[in-house]
């Protein structure tokens, strides 16, 4: 799976546990150590570990197993390598605080937003 392809995934991961502010970061023009950032954010530690632990399932289903995972004890801020793919899962208050958007604010940035379901008509 090529790295966007990737990336795409553990949004859409992230999304099915109801991750909130999902982005993919661009890094590829930049001097970064990765070539996409995906970032997202959660409400509790409970909902940091369901989405970090939807991510690495889904993605070592697809033969895609992380390098490193980083945080994983305190559930503020889950670092989830895949070298080419950076997953950062925070808490609010912590992505507010560390604001790695703005830290690599020249790269392009795209919303993933969760597909709208329609409701059925009875």
């Amino acid at each position: 799976m090529a790295p966007k392809a990737l990336a795409r995934a553990c949004c859409k991961l992230a999304l099915d546990k109801k991750a909130e502010d999902v982005i993919i970061m661009d890094l590829r023009k930049m001097p970064a150590p990765t070539d996409y950032f995906v970032i997202c954010s959660a409400t509790t530690d409970k909902q940091v570990k369901a989405i970090v632990d939807n991510i690495v399932e889904g993605t070592e289903g697809r033969g895609h197993r992380p390098w490193h995972i980083e945080g994983y004890s305190a559930l503020k801020w889950v670092l989830i390598d895949y070298v080419d793919v950076v997953v950062h899962v925070f808490q609010d208050d912590v992505r507010k605080f560390y604001s790695l958007e703005t830290l690599w604010g020249d790269a392009p940035v795209e919303e993933v937003k969760p597909k709208l379901r329609r409701k059925r008509r009875l």
